[in-house]
């Protein structure tokens, strides 16, 4: 159920033959999102030869791709399988080609327009969405020392800490772990901690994925 996407538009470009190659990724929920995507690249670039897309979404699992022109199978499928491959959902990418005279041929093109949307998806911030709770940890003070110190070994993000006449922490952990943590809260506190729980969300995790990455 957790996905990998990207927080915001990114871009990339090279050369190859004389022909440009610019490679755009941006975060889309909807078919309708995807498609002003597609357009507003379309509009910027009105005398390019090519406007080649693919795009994948969650919802109704939809994924759609365009030649846009070049030979069947050259442009949109090769741009797609680069998002396929990257594990990459609810993203759009535009590759806009100025033709430059040169033909590249079948596997030319292949190579070229999937390097692009490589380029496009290294220019992006990856965000890998995890399905989490937010909790909210009231305690006194006395119990904040057993609590932080436990807080880490589940992968826990902290949203916010205030230091009241009580110590409240509002903190994300994953669902498949927010039992486990609850359970272990109740007992270094002796029950001595209120904890309230705000539901289920989508939230990105990739600080956490980092960071473990970092420690081994």
């Amino acid at each position: 159920m957790n996905y990998f996407t990207v927080s915001q538009p990114a871009e990339d470009s090279f050369i190859e033959k004389r022909s440009e190659f610019i490679g755009y990724i941006a975060p889309v929920a909807t078919n309708e999102q995807a498609v002003d995507f597609i357009n507003q690249i379309r509009a910027k670039h009105r005398k390019a030869k090519h406007n080649v897309y693919a795009y994948i979404l969650r919802q109704d699992n939809i994924s759609r791709y365009s030649d846009d022109g070049e030979p069947q199978g050259t442009a949109g499928m090769p741009v797609l399988e680069v998002l396929k491959k990257r594990g990459l959902t609810d993203v759009c990418v535009v590759v806009t080609r100025y033709f430059g005279g040169i033909l590249l041929g079948g596997g030319g093109l292949v190579r070229a327009y999937s390097h692009a949307a490589s380029l496009a998806c290294d220019a992006a911030d990856i965000m890998h969405m995890c399905l989490c709770h937010r909790l909210s940890i009231t305690a006194d003070y006395g119990m904040y020392g057993k609590i932080s110190y436990l807080l880490p070994s589940f992968d826990t993000i902290t949203l916010s800490s205030d230091f009241g006449s009580d110590v409240t922490l509002e903190i994300l952990v994953l669902s498949e772990k927010v039992d486990a943590l609850m359970k272990e809260l109740t007992e270094v506190t002796n029950g001595a901690v209120s904890i309230t729980d705000s539901g289920e969300l989508f939230q990105d995790f990739s600080a956490v994925n980092h960071r473990l990455r970092d420690s081994q």
